[in-house]
């Protein structure tokens, strides 16, 4: 079922969650142990990320290096099929810029279609740790805008190859990213803004946010939202705080600001499973405070994890 229709039929807040592929090497029974222990809460659907490959240079000697492409993580789009038809469940699939040609993107929708997936999350992806500045594959697209646009068009029966026979429209409902602290790249929340309205024209009809650890600014960024004229709903991501090392690492990485009194808790920690807990309970109180506002679903990233993300469930649905 679309997340438009998923929201609108339910009269509640829901309870939702990302997976990230396991690492290569690892098998699906990883996903299968992250997933089960969240199915009693009866998540409408699952997101799943995608991951592009990743280029890596090993020292050769004599000051030469050798390039080499490695794909770190299983191909989204069979263990997004795995799990829908293993657990009966939507699965939300992202689409991603970072490393991928239009063709390449219009396969992979070609196989969503096919195995009947409804809908997709349209984001632009990380750029390389060797980069400074993102830079789009060749023949793919710069801007998350343009890949919403693919999609759409799909949703058109408009293919990249014009004289294709027998082409069949397919039939997406597409998502978008959005950022309360604004994105990294974004000169303000304005322009941020302008870019985010400018996807939901070209189609996009929902959008999951960044995570936060400050509820004021979910609803500051829903104001500001609405009074730009989108009108989507906008569904606010969460991530427990679960180490030490968090309090440095998802500042710089997401561009986000924790608040000084989780500061001062996670600082008061003599190990990480303390640092774990203050994260459960930080966590709780956001999503008590979500559900209380109203919000159509409370998203968590797991990051792979999933027995922290349960315990809130568990305080909270």
């Amino acid at each position: 079922m679309k997340i438009p229709q998923l929201l609108q039929a339910s009269g509640k807040t829901l309870f939702s969650f990302e997976l990230l592929p396991p690492l290569k090497g690892d098998n699906i029974e990883k996903i299968y142990n992250t997933i089960d222990p969240l199915m009693e809460f009866k998540p409408p659907y699952i997101n799943v990320t995608y991951h592009r490959e990743e280029v890596v240079y090993k020292d050769r000697g004599n000051g030469l290096s050798e390039k080499k492409i490695v794909r770190k993580r299983p191909g989204t789009v069979a263990i997004s099929a795995a799990i829908m038809y293993k657990y009966k469940v939507d699965v939300v699939p992202h689409i991603i810029c970072a490393g991928f040609t239009k063709e390449e993107t219009e396969n992979a929708l070609i196989d969503l279609h096919f195995l009947g997936f409804d809908n997709v999350l349209a984001v632009r992806g990380d750029t390389l740790k060797n980069e400074k500045v993102f830079l789009p594959e060749p023949g793919g697209h710069a801007h998350t805008l343009d890949l919403v646009k693919q999609i759409i068009n799909l949703n058109k029966a408009r293919y990249l190859d014009e004289e294709l026979e027998n082409k069949t429209a397919t039939n997406f409902t597409v998502g978008v990213a959005g950022y309360p602290e604004k994105h990294v790249e974004a000169p303000n929340m304005r322009s941020d803004l302008h870019f985010l309205k400018k996807k939901t024209e070209a189609g996009a009809e929902f959008i999951v946010t960044q995570m936060f650890f400050d509820n004021s600014k979910y609803y500051k960024f829903v104001k500001l939202c609405r009074d730009s004229g989108i009108t989507v709903p906008i569904i606010p991501g969460i991530k427990p705080i679960s180490t030490c090392n968090h309090l440095n690492n998802l500042p710089k990485t997401f561009n986000i600001d924790l608040p000084e009194e989780l500061e001062k808790e996670v600082i008061k920690c003599k190990n990480n499973q303390q640092v774990r807990q203050v994260g459960i309970e930080w966590a709780v109180n956001q999503s008590k405070d979500l559900v209380r506002s109203g919000v159509p679903v409370v998203h968590f990233y797991t990051m792979g994890h999933s027995d922290n993300i349960r315990k809130i469930a568990e305080s909270v649905f």
